[in-house]
Parts: C-alpha cells; structure tokens; sequence
C-alpha cells in the first residue's frame, strides 16, 4: 500500500502541490511516526524497521528510508536534534519530528483512503488465473502457499508472544495488529484447505457471465 496521502493546506485548500516534493507516502508517514516517538539516527530508524517486523505491513525499503529523511528535512516536518551537527552525514545524524511534522502526520490520518481500499494480493490474481497454469500446477501452488502460511502462522504468534512481554498489557496497537494478522492466517489456512479438499471438483463456468440468462 503506497498511495500518497495528500496533505490539507489550509492556506490553499485548492493549490495543486507537486507529487514527489510535498506529498507524504506510506513510508513517509512510517518514518515521521517513528521520529516523534524519540530521536533516531537513519539507521536506527532502519534497525527499529527490521525489529518490529514493520516491513511485513508497510513497505519501506532501506534506500527508502534516506530519501524521505530528506525530503522530510526540507519540508521541515523532521529536524535534526540540537546535540547533533546539521552538517554530519545521514547515518550520524539524529532526527526527531518537528511540531509541524506531527500535524501532517494527524492530518494524513484522517484520509478516507485508509479504511476503504482494497488490497490486490498476488496469490487471489495467481487463483483467478490459474486455467492457464500446467495441470500439476494447481495443487503443487496451493501446497506451497499453505506451508508458507503456517510458517508465517509461526512467526507471527511467536512476534506476538514477545510483544506482548514487552508491552505488558493485550490493549495495543502492535498487539491487535499481529491479532489481526493471526486470524486472517488462520482463516486463509483453512480456506486453502479446503481449496486442496475440492481440487479434484474443479470445472468450467457453466454459463458465461456476459450472456443474459434471461
């Protein structure tokens, strides 16, 4: 998921802003939110991305990370902390999100595009495609994504064991996030189970959807 999010000016409501300079991506938004919960060098930021897993929900790749450190910097939604030379080089540099930063973030999140975009998954395309797959295909693509999702079954209940050690209480944002995780792993587990189980059913539409039965 890597739309922008395209920030409400107040001065301009209906100003045209140009994409790759004042428009916050999803990885924007990540960092911005990372630095306002305590100041970070780019690789800390990078390290904190590989620590929580946060990769498996958002995409921001590493070279990501120091493209929007700077582009952050000149929209002045992200400083580099007092203690630190603003002339050091990314990698020593400690950044923290600045007031303005904050509010863009705040405002970002109140985007309908949050909560009514659908996701195109790979492996519902794959599905939808697969009359043209070699027969054997078919079952040996479903076996590989149902060991692939009890592997990631695993990992995730074992992620969720430790987080909830390190938080302390179930009522978190991490905590219902990786809960969310597990059931739909759970429940595409089952669903592809069930798939293997009727494999060998498996026929042609018997009425084409652009002919009007009627």
């Amino acid at each position: 998921m890597t739309n922008p999010v395209k920030h409400k000016s107040k001065s301009r409501p209906n100003s045209l802003e140009p994409a790759n300079q004042t428009r916050l991506t999803i990885p924007d938004l990540v960092i911005l939110s990372l630095l306002a919960e305590r100041p970070m060098h780019g690789y800390e930021v990078n390290a904190t991305l590989e620590d929580r897993k946060i990769r498996d929900w958002a995409p921001v790749s590493r070279p990501q990370i120091y493209y929007s450190l700077d582009k952050l910097a000149k929209l002045r939604l992200i400083r580099v902390t007092s203690e630190n030379s603003p002339s050091a080089g990314p990698e020593r540099r400690v950044l923290e999100t600045t007031a303005a930063g904050k509010e863009r973030l705040a405002d970002a999140l109140e985007g309908k595009s949050w909560v009514n975009q659908k996701v195109h998954q790979a492996f519902l395309i794959w599905l939808a495609l697969s009359w043209r797959a070699r027969p054997r295909t078919f079952r040996k693509q479903l076996n590989a994504r149902k060991k692939f999702i009890k592997e990631e079954l695993a990992g995730e209940r074992a992620t969720l064991a430790d987080v909830l050690t390190e938080v302390g209480h179930p009522y978190h944002e991490a905590v219902w996030m990786l809960q969310l995780m597990i059931d739909q792993l759970k429940a595409e587990l089952r669903w592809v189970e069930r798939i293997l189980g009727e494999a060998d059913k498996r026929a042609p539409a018997r009425h084409s959807p652009h002919i009007d039965p009627h």
